[in-house]
C-alpha cells in the first residue's frame, strides 16, 4: 500500500478502526472528540467529500497518512505497514479484481507453520535476546504480491499473524490482540510480542509468578481491552517510552487507577526489548527489579 492508496480510504473506516466515532454527523461532514487529547465537546472534523481532517483546537489537519503519523507516532513508512494489516474494507474493495491468490479478500497467501528451526530466525532471536522464548512463535512462510517470504509469526485473537523479520514488519490477516491466560488475577500489558518474550526472560528474576498476558501488537488496538480490565486486580502496563505509549497509559490509567505504569524498569531505553538488549549485565545483578 502507498500513500495515495491508503489517503483513499476513508477517514471514517480509519478512526472507526482505532475506536473512535462521530459524536455528530451529516452528509458533508463528522465531528469527532479529539482521538489525541480528552476533551468535552468535539473539536475534530471531517470533510467527507474531500476526505480531509482539521482539529481545530489545535489548528491542524491533513490526510490519513498524516492522522496516523501523529496518533502512533510513526513514520510514514511505519504508517503505511500498520495500514497493510488493517484490512480496510474500501481499500479491498478497490483491488478484490487484481488478486489471484486463493482468498480473494487478502492478498497474501499462508504457505506454512512450522516449529522456529531456520538459522536466520533463529539468529535474529538470539539478536533480539529473545531465543529462549520460541514456544510462543511459528516459523511461518507465506506469498505476497507473487513472491515468497519467510519470517517469524505470533498469532493474534482472530487467527491473524504479526510477522518480523530483519527486513519486515507487517500483519497478515485482521489486526486485533494477543490474550493469554492462566487464570490469573494480574494482567501485563504489552505494546509489541518481543516486549512480551523480553518480559518472560526476567520473569522468575523478578520473583513474579506466572499472570495474564495481553499483547497489544500496536496501541491502535487499545480500544480493544477497555471492557476487560475490571476482570483484574493487579495491572502493569509496559509500554514504549514515547508519547504513543504516554497516551496509552494514560488511556488504561483513567479506566483503572491502581494500574502500574513499569516503564521506570527502562527510561532510558525505546522499550523493554530494547532495554533487554543493551543492558548492562554487572548492573542488572545489583538491581532487584520488582516487589511481588
Amino acid at each position: 500500500m502507498n500513500c495515495k492508496q491508503f489517503n483513499s480510504i476513508s477517514l471514517e473506516e480509519v478512526l472507526r478502526s482505532l475506536g473512535h466515532l462521530p459524536t455528530k454527523q451529516n452528509e458533508k461532514e463528522a465531528w469527532y472528540l479529539s482521538p489525541f487529547a480528552s476533551e468535552s465537546q468535539a473539536s475534530f472534523k471531517i470533510n467527507k467529500s474531500l476526505n480531509y481532517w482539521y482539529l481545530f483546537s489545535e489548528g491542524i489537519g491533513g490526510n490519513s497518512v498524516d492522522l496516523l503519523k501523529k496518533y502512533l507516532n510513526m513514520t510514514t513508512s511505519e504508517v503505511l505497514i500498520w495500514a497493510e494489516g488493517q484490512n480496510f474494507s474500501s481499500f479491498q474493495n478497490q483491488n478484490i479484481s487484481n488478486r489471484k491468490f486463493e482468498d480473494p479478500t487478502k492478498n497474501y497467501e499462508i504457505i506454512d507453520l512450522k516449529e522456529i528451526q531456520h538459522p536466520a530466525i533463529l539468529e535474529y532471536l538470539k539478536s533480539r535476546k529473545v531465543e529462549d522464548q520460541i514456544g510462543y512463535l511459528k516459523e511461518i512462510y507465506y506469498r505476497m504480491n507473487d513472491k515468497n517470504y519467510f519470517g517469524i509469526g505470533f498469532k493474534n485473537d482472530s487467527g491473524g499473524y504479526e510477522i518480523r523479520n530483519k527486513y519486515s514488519k507487517i500483519c497478515l490477516g485482521k489486526k486485533d490482540i494477543t490474550t493469554i491466560q492462566n487464570g490469573s488475577k494480574s494482567l501485563a500489558i504489552f505494546e509489541g510480542f518481543f516486549d512480551f518474550l523480553s518480559y518472560k526472560n526476567l520473569e522468575k528474576s523478578m520473583e513474579n509468578r506466572p499472570s495474564d498476558y495481553l499483547i497489544l501488537n500496536s496501541v491502535s488496538m487499545i480500544h480493544k481491552i477497555k471492557n476487560s480490565l475490571n476482570n483484574y486486580e493487579k495491572i502493569d502496563l509496559y509500554f514504549d517510552n514515547d508519547e504513543a505509549g504516554n497516551r496509552a497509559v494514560e488511556i488504561i490509567k483513567n479506566e483503572k487507577t491502581e494500574a502500574e505504569d513499569c516503564r521506570v524498569l527502562y527510561s532510558d531505553f525505546k522499550d523493554l526489548n530494547d532495554w533487554a538488549i543493551h543492558r548492562n549485565p554487572t548492573i542488572e545483578r545489583q538491581v532487584k527489579f520488582r516487589r511481588r
